[in-house]
């Protein structure tokens, strides 16, 4: 299959690497200009949780260079989903599937403003982390479980069939119906995690071991999942606080993406996890001040940035 990676941080240098050492012709794609030059030099090199590799694979600053691609994996921060919609649509063909994997909501909201939603699948990576040693080389930390369905829900005809090139490339990956339903379940986790270990510069253990940390990330939690169920999402779950708790009990020294963002010197993806619960919220008449104060906490912090 020909694959284009569009976004080839960590996450999508791991994504990118394996897919190509699995025999499929894939383009990465990425504003970088010193990590496209080193992986067209030397390949891109993955170690870690999915062994050590250096793949040999195309490299580009521009989508065009690829030509229409089978599959486009928008694998950017969420800030980026539109900018990378826009790129590929002149490219696609009638055939060509999106598959966006982000933190957060909003990715395929952001995509529907450029092209028809019918060819787009909507992706959650749990228990994945990673980042980038240099240009060309990335670290894998761990891996768990990616979880595709259609946007539009349905058939999961297509979905499996993504979901088969993934497995072939050494990736654990389900397909689902109900794709909104694991997006939302990921919010609510990264919301209890994200903006409170960022702002107290915690690790998820040592936030979960701190009751007035812990209130205050339960805080998020339980109005988040409250915007869902106003929203019609089917949880899994009655009891967010059993689940949220769950979810950190069992990566107790992770620091969340948002927290590394900050130590390298980043902007996070704040719009599209706790700051957008404010504006569900508003919306729906929900009240969020948890969400809210940490938001601006966090958006205070990255005027500099």
């Amino acid at each position: 299959m020909k694959i284009a990676v569009v976004g080839t941080g960590a996450m999508g240098s791991v994504y990118a690497a394996l897919l190509a050492d699995a025999g499929n012709e894939v383009w990465a794609v990425d504003t970088w200009g010193e990590h496209v030059a080193a992986m067209r030099e030397r390949g891109l090199r993955v170690e870690g949780a999915s062994g050590d590799r250096t793949v040999r694979l195309n490299a580009t600053t521009d989508i065009a260079d690829a030509g229409p691609c089978d599959l486009y994996i928008l694998a950017t921060k969420a800030d980026g989903v539109g900018a990378a919609a826009r790129a590929i649509t002149p490219h696609m063909t009638d055939a060509s599937l999106v598959l966006t994997i982000q933190n957060g909501l909003g990715a395929g909201e952001r995509i529907a403003e450029h092209m028809p939603v019918s060819g787009v699948l909507l992706g959650v990576a749990e228990g994945f982390g990673a980042s980038m040693r240099g240009p060309g080389h990335a670290h894998h930390s761990g891996m768990k479980l990616i979880r595709i369905g259609e946007m539009t829900g349905g058939s999961m005809t297509r979905a499996e069939a993504i979901a088969q090139i993934w497995r072939d490339a050494g990736f654990d990956v389900k397909a689902f119906t109900d794709i909104e339903q694991l997006i939302w379940e990921k919010y609510v986790c990264n919301c209890t995690f994200s903006a409170p270990c960022t702002v107290f510069d915690c690790t998820i253990g040592e936030i979960m071991a701190a009751p007035d940390r812990w209130a205050i990330a339960v805080g998020c939690a339980k109005e988040t999942y409250a915007i869902g169920k106003a929203k019609g999402v089917n949880f899994s779950y009655d009891d967010p606080v059993a689940y949220v708790t769950a979810f950190g009990q069992r990566m107790p020294d992770a620091r969340p993406s948002m927290l590394l963002d900050h130590h390298a010197k980043r902007r996070s993806e704040i719009d599209a996890l706790n700051g957008m619960a404010p504006v569900l919220g508003a919306q729906l008449g929900i009240p969020t001040p948890y969400n809210e104060t940490l938001t601006a906490i966090i958006r205070q912090r990255e005027l500099n940035l």
